[in-house]
This record gives C-alpha cells, sequence and structure tokens, in this order.
C-alpha cells in the first residue's frame, strides 16, 4: 500500500516497491535501476546470478502496467558501467525498448552510465523540472522540491532486541532521496553524514517492507554501525555491494 507526502506543495505517493508515483502529473520515477550489475561484477571476477537486468526489468514493467503513467522518469544509473548496454540480453534490450515506447520516457543521467543507445528510445537529460520539483541524480545542498537517488538509502531500527535494516525513502518536506530500486544494490545507511547532512532535521524515512512502507522519525532509528577505515575512505563501498 502507498504512502501520501508532500514534497514542495505537490502531493506523491511513496511505492513499497520503491518507485514514486506524481497522480497530478501521471509521472512514476524510479532511481538506480543499475542494469547489468551482474555481469559487470562477473567480468571482475565476482561472480553473481545473470538475472538481475531481467528481475529488475520485470518489477518495472509491472508498475507501468498498474499505473499506466504518462512520463516515467529514470533517475540516473539506470545502467551500472558504460559498456553495460553492450552486455545486455536481447530479450532485456526489447523488453526495454517496449517500456519506452509505452509513453514519455526520460533517462536523467547519472554517475555510472552514459546515455543509452538511441533504438532503446527515450530521452536523456541532466535533469529534469517539472511544475515544483526537480528530478536530479544526486542531491544538491539547499535544493527545493528536489527528487534524487545515488545513495542507495537504508535505515536500520531496534525491534525488541533485533535490529531491522531495509531500502527506505529519506525526505525532509523539501527533497526526496528514494532507494535504488535495482535488483543488485547495496546501500548506504540514511545517517551517515552523506545522506543526514543533506536533510533538515528530524527527517522522515519510509523503510521498505513485503508489500507496506513504515514511516519512521530519523530520531528513532539505530545508528549506523562503524565501518572499516577502507571502507570509509571509500565512500561508495557500501553502495556498491550486490
Amino acid at each position: 500500500m502507498s504512502v501520501a507526502v508532500t514534497l514542495n506543495q505537490a502531493t506523491l505517493a511513496l511505492d513499497p516497491s520503491g518507485a514514486l508515483w506524481w497522480p497530478a502529473r501521471q509521472v512514476l520515477a524510479v532511481a538506480d535501476l543499475h542494469l547489468e550489475k551482474g555481469s559487470g561484477f562477473a567480468a571482475r571476477g565476482r561472480l553473481l546470478p545473470p538475472y538481475d537486468t531481467a528481475a529488475t526489468l520485470a518489477r518495472l514493467a509491472a508498475l507501468v502496467a498498474r499505473y499506466r503513467p504518462a512520463t516515467v522518469v529514470c533517475v540516473g544509473d539506470s545502467f551500472h558501467d558504460g559498456r553495460a548496454a553492450g552486455r545486455l540480453a536481447p530479450a532485456d534490450g526489447a523488453r526495454l525498448q517496449a517500456l519506452t515506447a509505452s509513453c514519455t520516457w526520460v533517462w536523467v543521467v547519472g554517475n555510472h552510465d552514459p546515455a543509452p543507445p538511441t533504438a532503446w528510445g527515450g530521452r536523456v537529460e541532466t535533469e529534469l523540472t517539472l511544475g515544483p520539483l526537480v528530478f536530479r541524480h544526486q542531491a544538491r545542498p539547499g535544493g527545493a522540491g528536489e527528487v534524487s537517488g545515488h545513495f542507495h538509502p537504508r535505515a536500520a531500527v531496534h525491534v525488541r532486541d533485533r535490529r531491522l535494516t531495509a531500502p527506505c525513502y529519506a525526505g525532509d518536506g523539501r527533497r526526496l532521496i528514494l532507494p535504488a530500486f535495482g535488483a543488485y544494490t547495496g546501500g548506504l545507511d540514511v545517517l551517515d553524514p552523506a545522506i543526514a547532512g543533506l536533510l533538515a532535521r528530524p527527517f522522515t524515512v519510509h523503510m521498505l517492507g513485503r508489500d507496506r512502507l513504515y514511516p519512521l522519525s530519523s530520531a528513532r532509528l539505530a545508528a549506523p554501525r562503524r565501518r572499516s577505515v577502507a571502507a570509509a575512505r571509500r565512500p561508495d563501498a557500501a553502495r556498491d555491494r550486490p
């Protein structure tokens, strides 16, 4: 079940899948698909089941069929690296082409991905402004009405004697950071300064459950676990784990 939130006076619906729905504009937005991450890791000797692209596109197709959007915005890092498009299986390429043909499709450029092949459809934008909202890959300090991705936010909470973690939305009413939508995406704790430093305290997270969202104030979240010195020196390390 989706949850309604307000961002810069726009009423939005947060879907438990990690996608954002804007009913007034019929816009569906997702972040960080990281298509072909599995094959990219395999090329570097880290073998993973090669099904992440098919799984991600199947979930996205189901959302497009359910919401029937006028516009889909992919908020950056849609492909895991510059060679990912060349590794895409023909069946996955055909499914992607069918999706982009179903509505206005916008690829917002991220830090991992170049523009996809023109044969797959859609248009490429550095960022996209629609009414009171701006869609860009990485949040900027002071941005109002901003929808972004990049950080793959995750939250942790203590329930009884257990520590539970899950991907989450993070927002403070002025900006909203989306969870990663891709099948093979790690995450960065939402209380990490890289994320928390962008948001006014206390901010709200919506943790993803199986079929519902769990809203929590940032004040109720469990503190991040300490990372190793090596990981701390590599800010992308937490996000790049499968």
